[in-house]
């Protein structure tokens, strides 16, 4: 349950409309917004009677909520967020957000050549992996620590901030220091010990789609963090696991949209890892900008034939330069900026 106030209520009036929803056996939830004020209703609200609810002073409207998730609808919070990933630096807006950089972090030297170029480029931030989920237990998993490391002289000498994946529990102390983004894989997404440690912190958390996630379920995944007390989410779609085989996964640009009507969390696109095949980054890093995503996640590689993790799905500074320029085209016809 969600109620609306009035643009011109009191103190008093608001005062007795939480108490009247406590009394319902609900804890309640304030959004206030520029121009509305909404009180949302956290647990069972079939306590409360919405005759009487709507009927108090200062009380324009209530409305039930349908959907098991409450704190990420865009019903109890109807603007956009904006997620600060650094100071002066948000995902969500105008601004589209661009995350580039190499699947792994390999080496000193790789990873701060990388950092510099896609900054000289327009991106946002620097993404790169320190530990690495593999399929297979004998493929490269990752730097680790070492890998932090490299990712913190490189944001020392570029300024980007640095996107990265956190695999356990035990990490979260150290990526809560030493990272500006913590991302939750898709393999995490339902590893719920994780999320609700995410949600202890203030943080930006990057959310990507599970496998074979249904819409509901990512954006219950987000709700555990949001629960918690963390609201800094960003959404990523990444493709989801379908019969076909010609790509390492099936881009839904559909959920793009599904997501902002439901939601007011920001949604990235990951069209690197939704196809798996270099050649298909640019346009559907088009696609999804017309299809109204706020921002993407790319992966950008100097040396793609002899990358330790995904050099086939990974694009060259060069043809990283050419997706923006034609990028910025696509997001002024939409009404963004990159």
């Amino acid at each position: 349950m969600v109620v609306i106030m009035k643009p011109n209520f009191t103190k008093e009036e608001l005062d007795r409309a939480i108490h009247t929803m406590e009394d319902g056996g609900v804890n309640v939830m304030i959004s206030r917004g520029v121009e509305t004020t909404i009180l949302g209703a956290e647990g069972n609200a079939a306590g409360i009677d919405i005759e009487k609810m709507a009927s108090l002073p200062g009380v324009e409207r209530v409305m039930r909520v349908t959907e098991p998730y409450k704190k990420v609808n865009r019903k109890y919070h109807p603007a956009d967020t904006e997620v600060e990933i650094a100071p002066g630096v948000k995902v969500g807006g105008k601004k589209l957000a661009v995350f580039a950089g190499p699947c792994s972090v390999e080496s000193e030297g790789q990873i701060t050549a990388i950092a510099q170029s896609v900054q000289a480029m327009g991106a946002m931030a620097l993404r790169g992996g320190a530990f690495k989920p593999r399929t297979s237990p004998y493929a490269f998993q990752g730097m680790g620590y070492s890998g932090l490391d490299l990712l913190e002289k490189a944001r020392m000498r570029t300024g980007l901030p640095v996107v990265t994946e956190v695999m356990s529990t035990d990490d979260i102390d150290y990526f809560a220091e030493h990272v500006d983004v913590i991302q939750v894989g898709a393999r995490n997404m339902q590893n719920f010990d994780l999320l609700k440690r995410l949600g202890k912190l203030r943080k930006p958390i990057l959310l990507k789609r599970g496998l074979s996630a249904t819409i509901e379920e990512w954006l219950m995944s987000a709700e555990y963090i949001l629960a918690g007390g963390n609201e800094n989410v960003i959404l990523c779609e990444r493709g989801v696991r379908t019969f076909e085989s010609f790509t390492r996964n099936t881009l839904d640009l559909s959920a793009v949209l599904a997501v902002k009507k439901q939601s007011h969390l920001p949604v990235l696109v990951d069209p690197s890892h939704a196809s798996g095949q270099a050649w298909m980054v640019e346009r559907l890093s088009l696609a999804a900008i017309a299809a109204g995503c706020d921002g993407l996640i790319i992966e950008v590689h100097n040396d793609p034939p002899h990358a330790l993790c995904d050099g086939q799905q990974s694009i060259t500074p060069e043809q990283f330069e050419t997706l923006m320029q034609k990028a910025q085209a696509v997001a002024q016809c939409v009404g963004r900026v990159i």
